[in-house]
Protein backbone atom coordinates (compact mmCIF):
# COMPACT_ATOMS: atom_id res chain seq x y z
CA UNK A 1 0.00 0.00 0.00
CA UNK A 2 1.28 3.44 -0.87
CA UNK A 3 0.05 5.22 2.29
CA UNK A 4 -0.57 4.01 5.84
CA UNK A 5 -2.43 5.55 8.76
CA UNK A 6 -2.54 4.32 12.36
CA UNK A 7 -5.56 4.48 14.64
CA UNK A 8 -6.54 2.85 17.92
CA UNK A 9 -9.82 0.97 17.85
CA UNK A 10 -12.30 2.81 20.01
CA UNK A 11 -14.51 0.97 22.50
CA UNK A 12 -17.60 2.55 20.91
CA UNK A 13 -16.69 0.77 17.64
CA UNK A 14 -16.84 -2.72 19.13
CA UNK A 15 -19.77 -5.11 19.39
CA UNK A 16 -21.05 -7.22 22.29
CA UNK A 17 -18.27 -9.77 21.71
CA UNK A 18 -15.62 -7.06 22.19
CA UNK A 19 -14.50 -7.20 18.56
CA UNK A 20 -14.62 -4.35 16.08
CA UNK A 21 -18.15 -3.98 14.70
CA UNK A 22 -18.19 -4.69 10.99
CA UNK A 23 -19.57 -1.24 10.11
CA UNK A 24 -16.79 0.52 12.04
CA UNK A 25 -14.15 -0.71 9.60
CA UNK A 26 -15.73 1.48 6.91
CA UNK A 27 -15.40 4.53 9.19
CA UNK A 28 -11.71 3.74 9.64
CA UNK A 29 -11.27 3.22 5.89
CA UNK A 30 -12.89 6.59 5.23
CA UNK A 31 -10.73 8.34 7.83
CA UNK A 32 -7.62 6.81 6.22
CA UNK A 33 -8.89 7.99 2.81
CA UNK A 34 -9.11 11.57 4.06
CA UNK A 35 -5.63 11.35 5.62
CA UNK A 36 -4.32 9.95 2.33
CA UNK A 37 -5.67 13.01 0.49
CA UNK A 38 -4.23 15.35 3.14
CA UNK A 39 -0.84 13.67 2.70
CA UNK A 40 -1.10 14.65 -0.97
CA UNK A 41 -1.90 18.27 -0.04
CA UNK A 42 -5.62 18.24 -0.85
CA UNK A 43 -9.13 17.60 0.45
CA UNK A 44 -12.41 17.05 -1.36
CA UNK A 45 -13.32 20.62 -0.39
CA UNK A 46 -10.64 21.81 -2.82
CA UNK A 47 -13.01 20.74 -5.61
CA UNK A 48 -16.26 22.56 -4.74
CA UNK A 49 -17.74 22.00 -8.19
CA UNK A 50 -17.84 18.24 -7.51
CA UNK A 51 -19.50 15.94 -5.05
CA UNK A 52 -17.81 12.61 -4.31
CA UNK A 53 -20.41 10.06 -3.15
CA UNK A 54 -19.50 6.43 -2.56
CA UNK A 55 -21.23 4.11 -5.00
CA UNK A 56 -19.77 0.76 -3.91
CA UNK A 57 -18.11 -0.51 -0.74
CA UNK A 58 -16.84 -3.96 0.15
CA UNK A 59 -14.80 -5.55 2.90
CA UNK A 60 -13.48 -9.03 3.65
CA UNK A 61 -12.67 -9.60 7.31
CA UNK A 62 -9.74 -11.96 7.80
CA UNK A 63 -9.01 -11.52 11.50
CA UNK A 64 -10.37 -10.07 14.70
CA UNK A 65 -9.49 -6.88 16.52
CA UNK A 66 -10.43 -5.53 19.91
CA UNK A 67 -10.82 -2.17 21.57
CA UNK A 68 -7.59 -0.17 22.01
CA UNK A 69 -5.57 -2.32 19.60
CA UNK A 70 -3.52 -0.36 17.09
CA UNK A 71 -4.86 -0.68 13.57
CA UNK A 72 -2.70 0.27 10.59
CA UNK A 73 -4.68 0.97 7.45
CA UNK A 74 -2.97 1.00 4.08
CA UNK A 75 -4.53 3.00 1.26
CA UNK A 76 -3.89 2.77 -2.46
CA UNK A 77 -5.57 4.09 -5.56
CA UNK A 78 -6.61 0.83 -7.18
CA UNK A 79 -8.40 2.12 -10.28
CA UNK A 80 -9.17 5.41 -11.99
CA UNK A 81 -11.82 5.76 -14.66
CA UNK A 82 -13.29 8.79 -16.42
CA UNK A 83 -15.67 9.84 -13.64
CA UNK A 84 -14.93 7.37 -10.84
CA UNK A 85 -12.06 5.85 -8.93
CA UNK A 86 -11.55 3.05 -6.44
CA UNK A 87 -9.45 3.00 -3.30
CA UNK A 88 -8.05 -0.26 -1.98
CA UNK A 89 -7.56 -0.72 1.77
CA UNK A 90 -5.71 -3.21 3.92
CA UNK A 91 -6.07 -3.21 7.71
CA UNK A 92 -3.32 -4.78 9.81
CA UNK A 93 -3.24 -5.31 13.57
CA UNK A 94 -0.16 -6.68 15.35
CA UNK A 95 1.31 -7.67 11.98
CA UNK A 96 -1.84 -9.69 11.14
CA UNK A 97 -4.01 -8.78 8.18
CA UNK A 98 -7.52 -8.29 9.57
CA UNK A 99 -9.45 -6.74 6.67
CA UNK A 100 -9.22 -5.85 2.98
CA UNK A 101 -11.68 -3.57 1.28
CA UNK A 102 -12.53 -1.26 -1.57
CA UNK A 103 -14.48 1.95 -1.88
CA UNK A 104 -15.55 3.28 -5.27
CA UNK A 105 -16.24 6.99 -5.52
CA UNK A 106 -17.89 8.87 -8.38
CA UNK A 107 -17.40 12.51 -9.30
CA UNK A 108 -20.75 14.29 -9.64
CA UNK A 109 -21.27 17.84 -10.86
CA UNK A 110 -22.89 19.69 -7.97
CA UNK A 111 -24.89 21.77 -10.49
CA UNK A 112 -26.55 18.77 -12.18
CA UNK A 113 -25.99 15.77 -9.90
CA UNK A 114 -24.69 13.87 -12.92
CA UNK A 115 -21.33 12.08 -13.28
CA UNK A 116 -18.58 14.20 -14.84
CA UNK A 117 -14.97 13.68 -15.81
CA UNK A 118 -12.59 13.81 -12.87
CA UNK A 119 -10.87 17.21 -12.77
CA UNK A 120 -7.25 17.16 -13.97
CA UNK A 121 -6.14 18.71 -10.68
CA UNK A 122 -7.83 15.88 -8.78
CA UNK A 123 -6.19 13.28 -11.00
CA UNK A 124 -2.86 14.86 -10.09
CA UNK A 125 -3.72 14.44 -6.40
CA UNK A 126 -4.51 10.76 -6.92
CA UNK A 127 -1.11 10.35 -8.58
CA UNK A 128 0.22 7.10 -9.97
CA UNK A 129 -2.09 4.15 -9.53
CA UNK A 130 -2.65 0.51 -10.35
Amino acid sequence: MSFTWDVRIRFVDTDASGRIHYTAMFKYFEAAEFEFLRSRGATYDDFPECGFPRVHVECDYTGTTRSDELLTIGVEVARVGNSSFTYGFEAVCSERAVARGKITVVCLARSTGRPVRLPEAFLAVLGTFG
